[in-house]
């Protein structure tokens, strides 16, 4: 009896952006942009287009309306940014823990996401209708699972479908050791960090499709 064929998915219409919210401005080393482009690769072995934006590069308004321009900011570049978001298939937020949390930025772009999420679409659809929602953690202490809990709730309240697993990342050891792209951290090489960014990366690829 012949083994039946199984026919790989295409994911080749598929587009995904990732947000880096690390507290560094380019080109200072982000390593959770290390854990964000293992991601990355997988999606675009796949087909995908992936779009990408370092949150911190730009001038983005603290506020949760859609263009705090109207609301008293001289500047905001969060429109501009919101249209890639809305553009892509896949959001995926990677972020680093500080004192066991988020980061900042981290916050300040959920707030922002949440700030468009009651705008119909042309269908009359809420906003992110469709989408597929996941997040990257790193960091050198505990609350990774913590912080991948409030941003995957964030998400699905204000509209994105997340799948199984959809967080994945890496800890270092506790204190001022080795971060994930320094000499000697072993976080490339880690195989239980690499099996679960796969899981995650193909569960929003499924989901999406």
């Amino acid at each position: 009896m012949n083994a039946p064929v199984i026919d790989k998915p295409d994911f080749s219409g598929l587009s995904a952006m990732y947000i880096n919210c690390t507290l560094k401005r380019s080109p200072e080393l982000s390593h959770t942009q290390g854990v964000i482009d293992r991601s990355v690769a997988i999606m675009e072995a796949n087909g995908v287009s992936v779009d990408q934006i370092r949150a911190v590069d730009h001038d983005i308004a603290t506020g949760v309306r859609p263009d705090m321009t109207e609301h008293g900011w001289d500047t905001d570049e969060w429109p501009a940014l919101l249209r890639r978001v809305l553009a892509a298939d896949i959001l995926v937020i990677g972020g680093s823990i500080w004192l066991g949390d988020n980061s900042s930025v981290t916050r300040r772009v959920i707030e922002r996401l949440y700030g468009y999420s009651g705008v119909l679409n042309e269908q009359g659809q809420y906003a992110y209708y469709g989408r597929v929602g996941g997040c990257l953690i790193t960091g050198n202490e505990d609350g990774l699972k913590h912080c991948a809990m409030s941003i995957l709730y964030s998400l699905q309240h204000i509209g994105f479908a997340v799948p199984p697993q959809a967080d994945a990342g890496w800890l270092g050891e506790v204190g001022p050791g080795p971060s994930y792209l320094d000499e000697g951290s072993g976080g490339p090489e880690n195989d239980f960090a690499n099996r679960n960014i796969s899981f995650m990366t193909y569960n929003l690829l499924h989901l999406a499709s």
